[in-house]
């Protein structure tokens, strides 16, 4: 099947949305449905559509509203709540009823708010290092760690951060960072994923969830505290060697066969 292109015109809490979507249909499977991370896009989960392991499997990945090409008419209103009403809005205009879930970081925070509100839908859901513990926020938090008045200061100063940062496929990551997020976007959306952390009971909500989930992170990030309890509470957890918060760019290959391998012991189970 070929991958089909989309832009829809949504709005949410009256804000007006341009949102670039990119899809394979398919009837054998449930959709897979990608959110991705700040400053990432939707052609981060874009290679699936080549690998074998899901040939066939229809999905949907979309750019998030200040991220990419998709286009919001007021970026001072995005956060985190503001992009699960925006996932759930895509999902309506898409006709998914129900999916498997699959989010980096933000996007997997956005992905653990939408599937506690609505866990009928989901089928399963891959949390590749997302939000669940204050410890998380280590680059939202610079929000108030480094704050700066004017956002495009900010966000160029975050870049440099990043870029410098001892992390694997960082500079990567850093490199087209300012081509991928709008500087007005930023605050509203590190500011409610620092406020979630702390205070969003998310480690419970994550646990509660009654479906099949993962909790995947880099090999550089395998002292996260908290990866005992997720395994405790029946979350499967995948190591991503070679790789730190962004196993897409770092190690790839072991992200794909992980995700890939999951979803196959979920449908025959």
């Amino acid at each position: 099947m070929e991958l089909t292109s989309e832009k829809l015109d949504l709005r949410v809490d009256g804000v007006g949305l341009e949102v670039a979507l990119v899809r394979r249909p398919g009837e054998q499977h449930a959709p897979i449905v990608f959110l991705h991370g700040f400053g990432s896009t939707k052609e981060d989960f874009l290679d699936l559509a080549y690998r074998p392991a899901f040939a066939g499997r229809p999905f949907l990945a979309y750019d998030a509203p200040g991220c990419g090409a998709s286009v919001c008419g007021d970026l001072a209103r995005i956060s985190i709540p503001f992009l699960v009403k925006t996932a759930r809005s895509v999902l309506e205009s898409a006709g998914i009823r129900r999916f498997h879930l699959v989010g980096h970081s933000m996007g997997g925070l956005t992905a653990l708010l939408l599937a506690h509100e609505e866990p009928d839908r989901v089928l399963s859901f891959v949390d590749i290092e997302g939000n669940v513990a204050p410890e998380d926020c280590f680059l939202s938090r610079q929000i108030l760690t480094h704050p700066a008045d004017d956002p495009e200061t900010f966000l160029a100063d975050f870049t440099e951060r990043a870029r410098r940062a001892p992390s694997l496929a960082g500079a990567l990551y850093a490199s087209s960072l300012r081509h991928k997020v709008r500087p007005g976007a930023v605050r509203g959306i590190f500011e409610s994923m620092v406020e979630l952390s702390d205070h969003g009971d998310l480690m419970k909500k994550f646990l509660s969830l009654p479906f099949p989930r993962m909790f995947m992170y880099g090999e550089q990030n395998s002292s996260l505290s908290y990866l005992g309890e997720l395994a405790e509470g029946g979350v499967e957890l995948a190591e991503i060697p070679h790789s730190g918060h962004w196993p897409m760019y770092a190690n790839p290959v072991a992200m794909w066969d992980r995700i890939a391998d999951f979803h196959l012991r979920v449908e025959r189970d």
